[in-house]
């Protein structure tokens, strides 16, 4: 532990204009506010938030973020409250405070929405300074590092799984490699302790039987270039275990077939040197083709700048390698916190945009499961590179499609979306996009986010934006289905209701305006008798408490909604439009049509029932049709052939039954209305190839 005169010296060797005073004064005053609290270690607890801003003053960052390195526990295992450190320290440092601070009123919350509502704060938190997330980063680090003397296993495998989730992406998303690396290490050796256990060993026999290998081809290397002329400084290691198990789980394949396990590192002395240096490489040993990556000139999201190639050395042993400037080995092992230290009065700043898309997600996000799915996916994945028509580049996800370009161009343009070029060509919105694609997004008048683009997008911030704007349409067709509703049963009651009648409801039932009544009509959540009570209180109080109250004197149309969001078709009987429908409404649930005849309708004696009818413009829906052909050659092309004349899409096709002379099938083709449907059936019933045709 840092002694309170080394931990200043090492401010004031870097910072000489740091005010010593406050940064003793936080000494003291975190020692005097811990006083005989322990760590699990049995180490005094004030050991840990000087050893934070240990940690920080090795990245060189400024006193106030030390100063809140040392106090970043206090107000939360002490009596110590932010108005008292705003006191003595001042309003900027009890901000970053309050920002790193660990919210226990929140420990008692389920697993997921704790970490879900620690992550919201902690992202809206450092998205105003980020240096709470670099204290908190450090702090996470600390805590690994004594992860072993937590003694329930359930307990460290939460935090060590928490760490490989979420921090150790963000210390990778702001460029910190080494804090990654550790964590990802510690991480790793508690959530598979075999693997761990079998890999270290076989690296350290590795060791043993390679007689200084890794040295001598650095020695290689660094003699090829001195005789370019070239000064540089060569560095070989082997690679982490968690890097090896990566390879080996996602190729495959065994410890033993994981070819580049050592990587080297070459230090030049200016950009130019750079690609030099990669030109000798590649003429004095072979290089492997699709293994370059030029991350100088097109840098990572984060600020990461270096050349990689993968080189085939001698006996065919697959080496990494990667070359940069000194200056650039900075920033990449400690990325943003490297950058504070030359701009340490910035802000959050272009180079970390990818914390609004974060913020975004905040606000787009609907429950704790949503929160963590999406922020995980726009953390924790490989990059590509693509390019507008005009030339602004963008970084995403690999596996990424047209819709998630258009997301991250700008949140308004995915929701216009509905079409793509990829490199000059239409393409569909599902096309997983390559490297250096040029993507032209095609915006569309009132056009909407469609539920199955969930089937296909990758990045966080799209999928929560669609997930959104889904749930908005819902609520606005839900409502649409309410306020109908709500007019049988505004008539039933012995008043005329007006808009003050409808005002004073929404204030007794405690809701925010008439589209939140109007939902909960909808929806189910309140019944007639609560509305009628709401609009005129004391209007039930003679009816029959057995009354059916969902009795409708009118059909409701459900012209301009959208299956799948407001309502659905029932599959036991699929309805298509021109059928005879009712609606069987829950609480909590989307309206499921059914058609009048479906035998399914004998099991909803405990809902409310709607009965509907098909908008003038209904159209478009999936018949289910049995059908029997005769077990001959040509008869199933014959029956595709009518299909496609009719202009109907087959969604699904299953054989039900094989028994010669005859062969059965049960067929989901899309229509348009029971017009549609019948003439399909007509056009199979006058084929010589079909013995029967039936809807069902």
């Amino acid at each position: 532990m840092l002694r309170q005169y080394e931990l200043v010296e090492k401010v004031k060797d870097y910072d000489p204009d740091a005010d010593e005073a406050a940064l003793n004064r936080a000494y003291v005053y975190t020692v005097q506010k811990h006083g005989a609290q322990k760590r699990a270690s049995g180490d005094p607890y004030f050991s840990h938030p000087i050893e934070v801003a240990g940690l920080m003053t090795d990245l060189q960052l400024d006193e106030q973020t030390i100063i809140t390195a040392l106090l970043h526990d206090t107000v939360e295992d002490t009596l110590v409250t932010i108005e008292d450190i705003e006191a003595n320290f001042g309003s900027d440092v009890a901000r970053l405070v309050d920002g790193v601070t660990k919210l226990s009123k929140i420990e008692a919350m389920p697993e997921n929405e704790r970490a879900a509502e620690n992550l919201r704060k902690f992202l809206l938190a450092m998205s105003e300074d980020i240096r709470v997330l670099l204290v908190k980063l450090a702090d996470r680090l600390h805590n690994m590092r004594t992860l072993h003397f937590i003694k329930k296993p359930e307990k460290r495998q939460r935090i060590a799984r928490e760490t490989m989730d979420i921090y150790a992406p963000l210390a990778e998303r702001v460029g910190m490699y080494e804090y990654m690396r550790e964590m990802q290490a510690l991480a790793f050796r508690e959530l598979e302790p075999e693997a761990y256990a079998t890999i270290t060993k076989r690296l350290e026999q590795l060791r043993s039987q390679d007689g200084g290998q890794v040295d001598a081809i650095a020695l290689k290397i660094k003699q090829a270039l001195a005789e370019a002329g070239m000064t540089v400084e060569v560095s070989g290691r082997e690679k982490h275990p968690f890097s090896i198990w990566q390879k080996m789980s996602e190729r495959h394949v065994s410890f033993e077939q994981v070819t580049d396990i050592m990587a080297f590192r070459v230090i030049t002395e200016n950009e130019a040197d750079c690609y030099r240096a990669m030109g000798i490489l590649h003429t004095t040993w072979q290089f492997l083709p699709g293994r370059f990556k030029d991350y100088i000139s097109t840098p990572k999201n984060n600020g990461y700048r270096s050349l990689h190639t993968s080189l085939m050395y001698e006996n065919s042993m697959r080496v990494e390698v990667q070359i940069r400037t000194r200056e650039m080995h900075q920033r990449n092992e400690f990325g943003l916190a490297a950058h504070w230290a030359y701009k340490q009065h910035d802000k959050a700043d272009g180079e970390v945009g990818w914390l609004r898309d974060l913020i975004e997600i905040v606000d787009a996000s609907h429950d704790a499961e949503e929160l963590l799915e999406h922020t995980r996916l726009a953390i924790y994945q490989d990059r590509i590179f693509a390019f507008t028509p005009k030339g602004a580049l963008f970084q995403l996800p690999k596996g990424s499609t047209s819709v998630d370009f258009a997301f991250a161009v700008h949140t308004d343009l995915g929701l216009a979306t509905v079409g793509a070029k990829i490199n000059g060509r239409h393409m569909p919105l599902r096309t997983p996009l390559n490297n250096g694609d040029v993507v032209e997004i095609i915006k569309g008048a009132g056009a909407e986010p469609q539920l199955s683009w969930l089937g296909f997008v990758v990045t966080g911030k799209a999928r929560a934006a669609i997930r959104r704007a889904v749930r908005l349409k819902e609520r606005a067709e839900v409502a649409q289905i309410g306020s109908k509703l709500f007019d049988e049963i505004a008539a039933r009651v012995p008043a005329r209701i007006g808009r003050k009648a409808i005002r004073a409801a929404i204030e007794r039932l405690d809701m925010e305006g008439p589209e939140d009544l109007m939902f909960a009509i909808g929806s189910a959540k309140l019944t007639d008798r609560e509305v009628m009570e709401a609009l005129v209180p004391g209007c039930t109080a003679d009816l029959d408490e057995n009354e059916e109250w969902s009795v409708r004197e009118r059909a409701i149309s459900i012209k301009g909604l959208t299956p799948g969001v407001a309502f659905e078709l029932a599959t036991c009987c699929h309805p298509v439009p021109g059928d005879r429908i009712v609606g069987l409404r829950r609480k909590g649930e989307t309206v499921l049509v059914h058609a009048i005849d479906c035998l399914e309708l004998a099991n909803g004696v405990d809902t409310d029932w709607l009965d509907l009818s098909w908008g003038k413009r209904s159209h478009g829906a999936v018949g289910r049709l049995s059908v029997t052909l005769y077990d001959r050659p040509g008869t199933l092309a014959e029956m595709a052939g009518i299909f496609a004349q009719n202009k109907t899409n087959v969604t699904s096709l299953v054989q039900t039954q094989l028994d010669h002379p005859f062969t059965s099938y049960e067929i989901d083709a899309e229509v348009q209305d029971l017009a549609h449907l019948n003439r399909i059936i007509s056009a199979l019933r006058a084929s010589d190839a079909v013995a029967q045709a039936e809807r069902i």
